[in-house]
């Protein structure tokens, strides 16, 4: 007789066995059960690493590149903007002085960072005309940075001992036309600022004067000062103490208009020399390829910080004329400076030491 029930189908349990689920459904359902708890953990994971990249920039400190030695004048310029940064951004700029190689060691340090924000160059001169004077460079100064504000320029001025007989630049051109070859100038070095301010000079004047180049400025100096070089050209920032304690004698100055931290000191274009215009300049540079939403950070807060009195004052007193602008034209500047001096290398046929 049957039961009640219907006689078991194929593949069910008899006899009170257990049954058995077939193995390829049971690995499906925990390879799915793993994706799903894999899946979850990943979202959470996401979920707690987005506040740490959604931070701010800046979200650490920052460091600017001093490709020169402590005490000079762009190490004082970089301190006085990187303490204005670092108020304002809430992180520690850092001043990190990597001086070798005419600026270019520290220089190719910034090239060869990360592309993100926090390590950054106070270019000078050099980053325009270093790649004239040194064809082997590793780097190049307009593709391998990315500009991100102009700080300011110094005019380059025309100095001779206080004790020179030298009372103007016409002095200076007369007497080294009657005696060629005589008068001498120094410079901080071949290929330095003040070098090619010289060359230049030269040959505005068309005059034969000795390039006496030296290890640095302040040896330069130290000589001129004794009376051992007949005159020099430097920026204001280097000049002013010595021209203050009487040290120094200012005959000309290298700017199209006169500036009132000399008194009644003329112009090179009022002095006798029409278009003669030479300066130092400084400014910031990233690596190339930094976001440019970070570079548009940092020329707002470095705009900020010039335009800060205190640090305007600071400036100013060092004979340092404020030039915040834009990046784009911080580029269009840097461009016009390579093109400028690789002219005056040529023409001189100057050559790095």
């Amino acid at each position: 007789m049957r039961g009640p029930f219907p006689p078991p189908t194929a593949g069910a349990a008899v006899n009170n066995q257990t049954e058995t689920i077939p193995m390829p459904f049971l690995s499906s359902a925990r390879a799915r059960a793993s994706a799903f708890v894999l899946a979850s953990l990943a979202g959470l994971l996401l979920l707690v690493a987005a506040p740490a990249d959604a931070q701010p920039y800046p979200a650490r400190p920052v460091h600017i590149v001093v490709p020169f030695a402590p005490g000079g004048a762009v190490d004082a310029i970089a301190r006085v903007v990187g303490q204005r940064l670092s108020e304002q951004m809430g992180q520690p700029v850092i001043i990190d002085n990597r001086p070798g190689a005419s600026a270019n060691l520290g220089a190719e340090a910034v090239a060869r960072s990360a592309p993100d924000g926090y390590t950054l160059l106070m270019g000078a001169n050099g980053l325009a005309t270093n790649g004239s004077l040194f064809p082997k460079l590793s780097f190049d100064a307009l593709k391998d940075f990315a500009p991100v504000a102009r700080v300011g320029y110094a005019a380059v001025v025309l100095v001779v001992p206080a004790e020179s007989p030298f009372k103007s630049l016409k002095d200076v051109i007369a007497a080294a036309k009657k005696e060629p070859g005589k008068l001498s100038y120094a410079s901080a070095g071949n290929g330095s600022s003040n070098h090619l301010a010289g060359e230049m000079l030269k040959s505005a004047a068309q005059i034969d004067v000795l390039h006496v180049p030296y290890k640095g400025g302040a040896p330069a100096l130290t000589d001129l000062m004794g009376g051992r070089i007949s005159y020099m050209l430097l920026n204001t920032v280097e000049v002013l103490p010595h021209f203050r304690s009487g040290r120094l004698r200012v005959l000309a100055i290298g700017s199209a208009q006169r500036m009132p931290l000399f008194g009644e000191v003329p112009t090179m274009a009022e002095a006798g020399l029409p278009g003669y215009e030479a300066s130092v300049w400084w400014g910031l540079v990233a690596p190339a390829k930094t976001p440019k939403e970070i570079v548009a950070k940092l020329n707002a807060e470095a705009g900020k910080a010039l335009a800060n009195p205190a640090a305007r004052q600071t400036l100013g007193e060092m004979g340092v004329v404020t030039a915040a602008g834009t990046p784009e034209q911080f580029g269009d500047f840097l461009k016009a400076e390579v093109e400028r001096w690789s002219k005056v290398i040529k023409a001189a046929n100057i050559q790095a030491d």
